[in-house]
C-alpha cells in the first residue's frame, strides 16, 4: 500500500512514522508513506495556504488551490479538466487509482469495519485540514470524509496518524503474529478479554487459575465469557452490532 499525506505541518509525523510497527512496516516495504507539504504548491513569498472566509467570521480557512495542485501532481486529478460543482465524475478522471480522504469532524466515523475497508485499498491520499476549516470546494475533490470522533482537534494531522496506524496494522505481514488480530477489541463485536503475564501472583493479585491449567478448551471458553462480560459492562452499545 502507498499512503500520501498532504499537510501543512509535515514534521508532526516524524516520531509516529519513525517508531515501532509503522517503522518496521516501511523498512520491510509493506507500506510506502510519503509526506507532502501543501505549502510547496503555493506561489507567494509567505507560502500562504489559508485566507479569510468570504462573508466574514472568525479564523482562517484552508485554500483550495494548493490542494487542487497537489492532487493533480500526485496524479489523482487531471489538471486539464475544469472543476464544476455537480460534475465531480468528470473532474475525478484519473491517471492513478487512489482513494482520497479528507480528515474532518463532519466525516464518517472511523471504526474497525472502515479500517478493514481501507486496508483493502492499494493507495490512499490523506488531506489534513487545519485552521477554522477548509474551503468547501475541497470536498468536491475527495472520495470520502473521515472523522475519528465527535470532538474538535486543532488539526487533521493527528486523525491522519490514527487512521494510518489503524489501517497499516491490518496489512498482511505487518504484525508478527497475524492471529493476534482475531482476538483484539472490536473483532467479532466484543472488547478484548483480560490478559495476564508473569508473575502468576503479584502483591496478592492472582492470575485466574484457568489460564494456568493448560486446558485450551476451558481457556477459550473463559476468554469468550470474559470478553462478553467486559463488553456488556463497558460498551453495551456494541452488543448485537455484528
Amino acid at each position: 500500500m502507498r499512503i500520501d499525506i498532504l499537510t501543512l505541518f509535515p514534521a508532526m509525523f516524524d516520531s509516529v512514522l519513525g517508531e515501532s510497527i509503522l517503522k518496521r512496516a516501511q523498512a520491510k516495504k509493506l507500506i510506502e508513506i510519503k509526506i507532502h507539504n501543501l505549502r510547496d504548491w503555493t506561489f507567494d513569498n509567505h507560502r500562504t495556504a489559508d485566507d479569510k472566509p468570504f462573508g466574514g467570521g472568525p479564523g482562517m480557512v484552508m485554500k483550495i488551490e494548493p490542494v487542487w495542485l497537489a492532487l493533480c501532481q500526485l496524479g489523482v486529478l487531471r489538471k486539464d479538466l475544469g472543476l464544476k460543482r455537480g460534475a465531480r465524475r468528470e473532474t475525478r478522471a484519473r491517471r492513478r487509482r487512489a482513494k482520497t480522504i479528507l480528515l474532518t469532524p463532519q466525516g464518517r466515523r472511523l471504526d474497525q469495519k472502515l479500517a478493514k475497508e481501507l486496508a483493502r485499498e492499494k493507495s490512499l491520499v490523506l488531506i489534513c485540514g487545519h485552521y477554522e476549516g477548509v474551503d468547501e470546494r475541497i470536498r468536491e475533490l475527495v472520495d470520502e470524509e473521515i472523522s475519528i470522533g465527535d470532538y474538535i482537534l486543532t488539526c487533521g494531522e493527528i486523525p491522519a496518524m490514527v487512521l494510518i496506524d489503524c489501517v497499516v496494522r491490518l496489512l498482511p505481514g505487518v504484525l508478527g503474529d497475524a492471529d493476534s488480530l482475531l482476538s483484539e477489541s472490536f473483532e467479532n463485536g466484543l472488547l478484548e478479554y483480560p490478559q495476564y503475564t508473569r508473575p502468576a501472583e503479584f502483591k496478592g493479585m492472582k492470575v485466574p487459575s484457568v489460564l494456568l491449567s493448560g486446558d485450551h478448551r476451558k481457556i477459550k471458553e473463559w476468554r469468550r465469557a470474559e470478553a462478553l462480560k467486559r463488553t456488556i459492562k463497558k460498551r453495551p452499545d456494541l452488543i448485537g452490532k455484528q
